[in-house]
């Protein structure tokens, strides 16, 4: 009797993973901020082809970062349950080829980023060492998440500036709601791996702020909602931003809510993980309607 041998996953698949295109939440998580920035700034609606290299760039910029981060964490996600089959963990792809994969995600996000004025370029390049220590970051910072957040954050500020060319009152507003959702969000996902990463022995703001994590999301969310009615104000919004608003709030006291309660599965995480990209692109329709109603 013979033995069925396992079908061999094609490369380019294995590729794709390792891009984390099969989990596209996470890419239009740092899309929505660089969208909510583009929209924001300009007058009525930007041009078309500088949101299609916004979009782009996002899509370059985060599919190398993922490349980054399982580079350095190829030896630590073999022992993490939702991490041991990435491609890298589990020995499908070679680290020279994740290099040239890397390369080739900057190379095209720094081709994007010539289309740029001179100020978004160079806050292109500030971002670059920011996404390259957030791995590391996991292994002596306590709040790793603060990082991703700051990285996060590199998204409004270039996208902004890309249509004004300076950053303005309500440019820090966006951008410290940004990196408010992201902790908030980022937490709430590193929630899932927190047995894991205690066992392995790197950081997460989960494992900081530990029996706490459901309260700190609660205030990063809080301050997130604050900011952003901030720039409502400070942009003179309309009604449309505010209806938006008051979702996006009623969406994260749930979220809170939830995560307060003594039991909860691991799968409510990810859960309102995904929940945040609809809630995101809530508030994208409310700035875009908001000023167009204004």
């Amino acid at each position: 009797m013979t033995q069925t041998q396992p079908i061999q996953e094609p490369t380019w698949l294995t590729l794709f993973r390792l891009l984390r295109w099969n989990k596209p939440a996470g890419r239009l998580i740092l899309m929505i901020p660089a969208l909510w920035a583009v929209f924001s700034a300009a007058q009525v609606l930007p041009p078309l082809p500088l949101v299609g290299v916004i979009i782009l760039g996002s899509l370059t910029t985060s599919a190398a970062g993922c490349v980054i981060n399982d580079l350095w964490d190829r030896n630590i996600d073999p022992q993490v349950e939702r991490t041991r089959n990435r491609p890298l963990a589990s020995r499908a792809l070679s680290v020279k080829v994740a290099i040239i994969i890397a390369l080739i995600a900057l190379a095209c996000a720094a081709v994007l980023a010539l289309y740029l004025n001179s100020l978004s370029f160079w806050l292109c390049v500030a971002a670059v060492p920011v996404i390259i220590c957030y791995p590391l970051a996991k292994r002596f910072f306590p709040i790793p998440q603060l990082v991703l957040s700051i990285a996060w954050g590199f998204a409004v500020l270039i996208s902004w500036s890309a249509v004004t060319a300076n950053l303005t009152t309500p440019t820090w507003l966006l951008w410290g709601a940004t990196v408010a959702w992201t902790l908030g969000f980022d937490t709430v996902y590193a929630m899932s791996d927190r047995e894991d990463d205690l066992k392995v022995g790197i950081n997460s703001s989960a494992i900081f702020f530990g029996n706490y994590a459901g309260e700190a999301v609660g205030v990063f969310l809080a301050i997130a909602s604050g900011l952003l009615a901030c720039l409502g104000v400070e942009m003179r919004l309309s009604w449309a931003f505010w209806i938006a608003w008051s979702i996006a709030v009623i969406g994260w006291v749930g979220h809170y809510i939830r995560l307060r309660q003594p039991e909860i599965e691991k799968a409510a995480y990810g859960d309102i993980f995904a929940q945040n990209v609809w809630i995101g692109f809530i508030l994208l329709l409310g700035m875009i309607f908001g000023k167009i109603f204004s």
